[in-house]
C-alpha cells in the first residue's frame, strides 16, 4: 500500500554560493518524478563523472603530498636541528681560518662518521649563573679549525642575561642563514640546568652532562688525545682536578692544586709537557673562575701569561 505524500519543505530551484574550494555533486532534491534513481548513482556500471572529477582531484592531491614528502626528506639531509626548544635567537659568527695552536689535527668524519652533507649540529646547555669558559675557548679553538655556525639563544626558564654572555660566540654571521656553508653547528642555550649539557647527533647516542665530559668531547674534535697512555692519563687527571677541586673544592684544596699547579710547571712549560692540550685549557678556566689567579704562584702566574698570549682566552 503505497504512503501518503508530503510537499517539498523547499523548492528545488533555491540556489546557494559554495566556496569555489568546495568539489559539486549533483542536488538529489532537485529531481523530477517518483523514480528513487537519482542522476549520480551506477548507470551500467560506471561512475559519475563527478565521482569521477572528486577520485581525480583526490589524486592530484596525494601526489602532490609525495612530491612535498620527497621535497622535505632532500631537505633533511642539509639541515638537522637537534634541539628545537629555543626562545630568542641572538647571535650566530663563522671562522674559517686554519688552526695553528695544535700540531696534528683531527677530521671530523674520523671522529663522527660519514655524513650526507648535513651539518653537525652541537647543542649545548648552560646556565649563565656559571658559565663553562672552558666551553667558549674550545668554541675558539674550533673556528679556528673548521667553518663553524655559532648561535646563543635564551631560554624561557631564564629572566635574563649579562649581555657579554648574549655576544659570547660572535658577531652574527651574514650567512647563518645558509647552513651549508658549515661543517659544525655550535649552539648555546643559556638555561635553568644544574649542570651543562650537551646534545650532539641526538639519534645515535645520548646526551653529554658535565663541563668535563663536554671538553672532552670538544677536545677530540680538535687533535686526537695522546697516542702515549701516560700522557693521556695524565691529561684527564689534570681535566677532574680541575673541575672538582680548583672549582668546586675547598679553600684548601684549591691551595694544594695551586701547589701541584706549581711543581709541574717548573719544569715543563704545558701541564702535560712540552705540548699545549686540554689540562692547559681546563686548569687555567677553573683557576680564573675560582680567583686565585691574583694570589697563585710564580710558575703559574707565568703560565697564565703564556695561556693567555695564544688569544683563545679573551
Amino acid at each position: 500500500m503505497p504512503m501518503y505524500q508530503v510537499k517539498p519543505i523547499c523548492g528545488g530551484d533555491i540556489k546557494i554560493d559554495l566556496p569555489t574550494c568546495m568539489y559539486k555533486v549533483p542536488n538529489i532534491h532537485a529531481q523530477q518524478g517518483k523514480s528513487c534513481t537519482p542522476e549520480h548513482a551506477l548507470q551500467n556500471g560506471e561512475l559519475d563523472p563527478a565521482v569521477k572529477a572528486l577520485e581525480a582531484r583526490q589524486d592530484e592531491i596525494m601526489r602532490k603530498l609525495y612530491e612535498l614528502k620527497a621535497a622535505v626528506e632532500g631537505l633533511a639531509k642539509t639541515v638537522m636541528t637537534p634541539d628545537a626548544d629555543l626562545d630568542l635567537t641572538v647571535s650566530s659568527s663563522l671562522s674559517s681560518q686554519s688552526s695553528t695552536t695544535f700540531k696534528s689535527t683531527t677530521d671530523l668524519d674520523t671522529v663522527l662518521g660519514k655524513d650526507l652533507g648535513a651539518l653537525r649540529d652541537i647543542v649545548i646547555n648552560a646556565n649563565p649563573v656559571q658559565p663553562p669558559l672552558t666551553l667558549l675557548v674550545l668554541h675558539s679553538l674550533l673556528c679556528q679549525r673548521y667553518r663553524v655556525l655559532s648561535t646563543v639563544h635564551v631560554h624561557s626558564s631564564v629572566a635574563s642575561v649579562p649581555p657579554q654572555l648574549l655576544s659570547c660566540l660572535g658577531p652574527r654571521h651574514a650567512d647563518s642563514y645558509a647552513r651549508h656553508m658549515f661543517q659544525l653547528g655550535f649552539t648555546l642555550i643559556w638555561k635553568d640546568v644544574p649542570k651543562p649539557q650537551m646534545k650532539f647527533s641526538i639519534k645515535n647516542m645520548c646526551p653529554i652532562e658535565g663541563e668535563a665530559n663536554i671538553a672532552r668531547f670538544l677536545f677530540k674534535l680538535l687533535a686526537p688525545y695522546p697516542i702515549d697512555p701516560a700522557v693521556a692519563t695524565l691529561v684527564d687527571s689534570w681535566v677532574d682536578t680541575a673541575f672538582f677541586q680548583l672549582a668546586e673544592g675547598s679553600v684548601k684544596e684549591r691551595s694544594a692544586v695551586l701547589r701541584a699547579l706549581n711543581s709541574t710547571l717548573g719544569s715543563n712549560p704545558w701541564l702535560s709537557g712540552p705540548e699545549f692540550s686540554l689540562a692547559d685549557i681546563a686548569c687555567y678556566c677553573c683557576v680564573l673562575q675560582s680567583g686565585s689567579a691574583s694570589s697563585s704562584p710564580a710558575n703559574v702566574q707565568r703560565w697564565i701569561k703564556s695561556c693567555e698570549n695564544l688569544g683563545h682566552f679573551s
